[in-house]
């Protein structure tokens, strides 16, 4: 059913709730897809009830969040999603963009894209879930963070009363996302220029302004890097990593991202299950639940930094878009795990 059907004939909330007595337990994301609307337009038919639609400086809300203290963050994109366990540590903002470097909740973020923000309040095995939730333009969500039994719910109801918006109307104007631009001949790009740059980065920060100062996307990159530099894998390989991984104890780090948020873990994975298509880790402070069917493609990736090579794990769907990038834990400074590169290795021989 399109959005436009939707407005013609019947009530948005009303066509909700009557999906929701078709499709019980269905999640609002997959709900939202059903009824051809965004999650954003969705969840504000129950503004004045249980959705507080907020009017706030969001770099200034993000700050206050570490008076909440133990909280849950998800990040996700069409593939993966990424749960946090943990407290806002370390927050700070320049511009539009946030950095949260906390011990368990590790963020970049990007408010040029949040545009909308609600408080949400949902009932879940008699209990009450209170959480935040931001999103973009198009009404995509970019970034979520809900109360645990820790939190303090008192500074959740402060925020939510100083961030009210005056408009609380069950209405929320979207903006259709423009269309990607789609990738270059790989004859428009100077190629033999590309890889000389791939071979001179000293930091991997370098690498998203060099694909964009050559004008490739990121799977198109991959494809014309220096062969040592990229070699495709086997789209299954994220089970046998994480598999492999979790039974060595060795220490890796997790990136997911949404237009808004990049959403790291750091540290051990230990419990793996594969439930249907989703490959899950289920860990108490980090779940990741990923639609392995989805992954497209994916790629060892290497790149010359200062202190060594680094080297990633990249997972993509079928529009190019980045599902997951695994790399061994390493700080600034130092060189990565040898344990890290003889898994790689490992998934490579596997070929």
């Amino acid at each position: 059913m399109s959005n436009a059907t939707i407005g013609k004939h019947v009530d948005l909330r009303a066509a909700w709730r009557e999906h929701l007595e078709q499709n019980p337990g269905t999640r609002i994301r997959d709900a939202a897809s059903a009824l051809g609307v965004s999650e954003a337009e969705l969840l504000a038919t129950s503004c004045g009830e249980s959705v507080v639609r907020l009017d706030a400086s969001w770099p200034e809300l993000v700050g206050a969040f570490e008076r909440l203290g133990t909280v849950m963050t998800l990040t996700r994109n069409d593939v993966a999603v990424h749960e946090k366990t943990g407290a806002f540590e370390n927050v700070s903002a320049s511009g539009s963009m946030g950095l949260v470097l906390g011990e368990a909740i590790d963020l970049r973020i990007f408010f040029s894209r949040w545009h909308h923000g609600f408080a949400v309040e949902t009932e879940a095995h008699s209990a009450i879930r209170r959480s935040f939730q931001f999103f973009d333009a198009d009404g995509t969500a970019v970034h979520k963070v809900f109360l645990t039994d820790e939190s303090n719910e008192a500074t959740y109801h402060e925020l939510v009363a100083k961030y009210r918006s005056a408009d609380q109307s069950p209405k929320q104007p979207v903006i259709e996302a423009e269309p990607e631009n789609g990738e270059k001949p790989d004859g428009e790009i100077d190629v033999e220029g590309f890889r000389a740059a791939w071979r001179g980065l000293q930091d991997t920060h370098e690498f998203f302004g060099m694909l964009r100062d050559f004008g490739v996307t990121r799977t198109q990159g991959l494809r014309l890097a220096p062969a040592e530099f990229a070699r495709p894998v086997p789209v299954d390989t994220l089970q046998a990593l994480l598999d492999d991984v979790a039974a060595a104890g060795t220490e890796i780090m997790v990136f997911v991202g949404s237009p808004g948020v990049i959403q790291i873990h750091t540290g051990p994975v230990r419990t793996i299950k594969v439930m249907g298509p989703w490959v899950n880790v289920l860990d108490p402070e980090f779940n990741l639940h990923v639609r392995a069917d989805l992954i497209a493609s994916a790629w060892v990736v290497r790149k010359p930094t200062a202190d060594g090579v680094v080297t990633s794990v990249e997972f993509f769907d079928g529009e190019g878009g980045n599902v997951a990038l695994v790399f061994g834990k390493r700080k600034p400074g130092k060189p990565e795990l040898d344990r890290w590169r003889e898994h790689v290795e490992g998934i490579a021989r596997r070929l």
